[in-house]
């Protein structure tokens, strides 16, 4: 059984957004806008995407030997 992974992509800027909300962003390892990010699937990763819903999207979830 191998891990589970999300892909998730920035659709919106951090600019003007609460300094909390920009380092969500910054540890999540996103730097430009539209960039797509490869992540575990964990309770913490999930609690931050949720924390930015407006910024994120998750555009799939996948198992990964």
């Amino acid at each position: 059984m191998g891990k589970k992974v999300l892909v998730i992509k920035q659709i919106r800027s951090g600019i003007g957004r609460p300094e909390k909300h920009k380092r969500i962003l910054k540890s999540l390892g996103f730097r430009k806008l539209n960039q797509v990010r490869v992540v575990d699937d964990v309770p913490e990763i999930r609690g931050q995407i949720n924390k930015i819903p407006h910024l994120v999207e998750i555009l799939e979830e996948k198992e990964v030997d």
